[in-house]
């Protein structure tokens, strides 16, 4: 390929484009004077090798020109220089080092002191935003590194999960094997780690079919943080969007670090699982512009990639100090771009949106569903084609917004999380321990039911609604149980960060190793809290919609009660492989569930129940009974002390097996009635969450009263139906 000519009416692709005897860069500067390329020696950290050259040639805000000599293993990074008018949102300064936006991958780490911000602050990082620094920061940031695509990914195809039929699994790279004993010392905690033959044994134990894995985009620590001297350990604070975290690989190289990414999703594409990326596409590690750096957008553009006020100051919706607009229509195709190349270069299988909400601000600042960069990655022919996932809320004003994405989006379902938390979790007089016990339990109907308040517009199905009781910000399933109040204190933030509205139940013993109770009493409180992980577990699993587990969840991993770790890169948040048997236990229940989901495909509905006669015999395809093996009325559905509840779900009509499950919210061992719905004369039991452990089915049984455990659950497979 010849390299860019001297004047052209369209620039070559952004970033580095390599071709014969060297490669063609380009960059948006929209309001930049002037533009270079610094090219580096490996191993130079301090800037002593630096060359610059400038790019000459300059369209529609583009600077661009062709890069003599530069090929793979190159490092190189970016000046600008313009105006330095903060109240206008300029901010250019060429003493300031800055990442290529479109990096395939980034070297080294940012050392967060005066030199890596674009106005003076002192050595506590502060200072007037008004006034330019002079410093040079060369010495304190990474490096951009050229890379190349080649990859041998010998016959890969993605597995295309049909989303009724997934589990998700929402995992950290370096938390999941940091401790797994069976990784070799040196993978542990990377990419070649997790997808390890140990790991994928374990993942397909539990059933799972897709990991989504927190950002594995470049990220770096923020300064508060540092000062702490902790980490940024979940990865929200994106230095790159194009480039693999090389933390998290095995090797220093980092042509083999994207290598190293790439064979992870070719081993676990073979083995039948997706790959999910948690992307951060609101906002980036630079911060405010009034007290954050500059390390790449803020000195290419701050006015173009940025929402500012008219005071030329971020429009936070975040909280992470900066917002990034994707109003503009070079952020839009820098956000474009770069999730097209994870599908297309990395094979990766879909995205799961942080803050999804901020990249739907329009022009009025308010959310829009039909946002042109809603709209672009619903009609682009390689994106609309993978999963899409949303976090629907974001800090901002109105922000908000479950059902409210469009098609094909599927969202994380907070209503589903807080609805089952709030029907399992409650103290044995009945009240709800930190929140409202609520109002009957039709909302946990609605919810075991696809969610169809929600996502019942468009034809989206319940397939929209990926349901949830624990993620990674918020308590584990076993700290639910085991704390009612936060325990962040190692964060260093005096325990005022993380959320106080955890709908968590301590079972009557705050903790656990800690507890200063007796051994009996804290072994029985244990059984129970066992109990209630199960029961959290099994309604995720078993309602209709898409599944989501944290990952060590099936196994009770425990954060001390820490509901917010994101910067705890240690034992708190690495999951622990030394099993207790009651853990394995755990783990043998939640395989066995995910079995029972796969294995009937009334739990896995791609369309919404209709309630209605659906069979010859009068049956319909979903029905709802109560304590007394009754059809439940209004009376019933709305009694705030109705804690037994029934779902029917009728398969003889398709050809399947129908189910019963039995959900009994009650702290007292009780009565249930097992209904009888046309066509049915027996059941046999699957499942008891009063079980430690899965057990045979048991004998048949006629519908009629039967003996519950106090808060249990139960699933029933329907016998010579009719």
């Amino acid at each position: 390929m010849a390299p860019a000519t001297l004047t052209r009416d369209l620039p070559p692709t952004l970033g580095m484009t390599l071709l014969d005897g060297g490669a063609d860069f380009a960059v948006y500067a929209g309001h930049a004077e002037s533009v270079e390329v610094c090219l580096f020696d490996e191993g130079d950290t301090d800037g002593s090798t630096e060359r610059r050259i400038p790019l000459t040639q300059r369209t529609h805000g583009i600077w661009f020109g062709f890069l003599p000599g530069v090929g793979p293993g190159q490092r190189y990074a970016l000046r600008a220089d313009g105006p330095w008018r903060p109240a206008e949102g300029l901010r250019y300064n060429p003493a300031k080092l800055l990442l290529d936006p479109y990096a395939r991958a980034v070297e080294g780490d940012v050392t967060w002191d005066p030199r890596v911000f674009g106005h003076q602050v002192d050595d506590l990082l502060r200072g007037d935003d008004v006034i330019r620094s002079r410093l040079d920061s060369a010495g304190a940031v990474p490096r951009c590194v050229v890379v190349e695509d080649r990859f041998d990914w010998g016959g890969d195809r993605p597995p295309h999960v049909p989303l009724a039929d997934s589990v998700v699994y929402e995992a950290h790279v370096k938390s999941m094997t940091r401790l797994h004993p069976e990784v070799p010392e040196h993978l542990r905690g990377t990419y070649a780690g997790l997808c390890h033959p140990s790991v994928v044994a374990h993942l397909k134990e539990v059933g799972v079919t897709a990991v989504e894995l927190l950002p594995v985009q470049a990220f770096t620590t923020e300064p508060d943080v540092a000062r702490r001297g902790l980490v940024n350990h979940w990865g929200y604070n994106t230095l790159g969007f194009f480039a693999p975290h090389a933390a998290y690989a095995s090797t220093a190289d980092p042509q083999g670090a994207l290598d190293e990414f790439k064979g992870m999703v070719r081993l676990l594409h073979a083995e039948g699982i997706e790959v999910i990326l948690d992307v951060v596409y609101n906002h980036t590690a630079e911060q405010s512009s009034r007290t954050g750096a500059s390390l790449s957008w803020r000195g290419l553009d701050n006015r173009a990639y940025y929402r500012l006020d008219e005071r030329g100051q971020d429009i936070d919706v975040t909280g992470c100090g900066n917002t990034l607009d994707l109003r503009h229509a070079m952020v839009c195709r820098m956000v474009l771009d770069s999730l097209r190349y994870w599908v297309q270069e990395c094979h990766v299988d879909g995205f799961r949106f942080d803050l999804a909400v901020a990249l739907g601000r329009g022009r009025t600042d308010d959310y829009d569903p039909d946002h042109p960069f809603l709209v672009a990655l619903r009609t682009d022919p390689v994106l609309s084609r993978v999963k899409l996932i949303a976090e629907p809320w974001d800090v901002g004003i109105h922000g908000w917004r479950t059902g409210q994405f469009p098609p094909p989006f599927s969202e994380w379902n907070d209503r589903f999380r807080d609805t089952v938390r709030t029907f399992w979790l409650q103290d044995v007089g009945g009240q709800a321990s930190g929140h409202d016990a609520g109002h009957g339990v039709r909302e946990l109907g609605t919810r075991l039911a696809g969610s169809q308040d929600l996502f019942g517009a468009r034809d989206r199905g319940p397939v929209a609604s990926v349901n949830y009781v624990a993620a990674h910000d918020g308590f584990t399933v076993a700290d639910l149980t085991r704390y009612n109040a936060k325990h962040n204190g190692p964060n260093g933030e005096g325990n005022r960060d993380g959320s106080d509205g955890n709908r968590s139940w301590n079972h009557g013993i705050e903790g656990y190793a800690e507890s200063g109770a007796a051994t009996a009493e804290l072994s029985a409180v244990e059984v129970v809290r066992r109990r209630s992980m199960r029961n959290l577990l099994a309604t995720t699993l078993l309602a209709t919609g898409v599944p989501m587990l944290g990952a060590g969840d099936e196994l009770g991993r425990t954060q001390g009660g820490n509901n917010n770790p994101y910067c705890q890169d240690n034992e708190i948040s690495w999951v622990d492989w030394q099993l207790q048997p009651w853990q394995r236990d755990l783990l043998r229940t939640t395989g066995f569930l995910t079995r029972l989901r796969a294995e009937h495909p009334v739990l896995r509905q791609r369309t919404f129940f209709t309630g209605r006669e659906v069979n010859e015999d009068r049956s319909t395809d979903l029905a709802w009974f109560d304590v007394d093996g009754l059809p439940m009325d209004s009376s019933r559905w709305e009694d705030p002390g109705t804690r037994t509840l029934s779902m029917y779900l009728g398969g003889a009509w398709l050809g399947q097996r129908s189910l019963l499950v039995v959900l009994h919210g009650e702290a007292a061992d009780g009565k249930v009635t097992l209904p009888s719905p046309p066509g049915l004369t027996a059941y046999e039991l699957l499942w008891d969450s009063a079980d430690e452990a899965p057990g045979e089915p048991g004998p048949p049984l006629p519908p009629g009263p039967v003996e519950v455990t106090g808060s249990s659950m139960r699933v029933y497979r329907a016998l010579d139906e009719t």
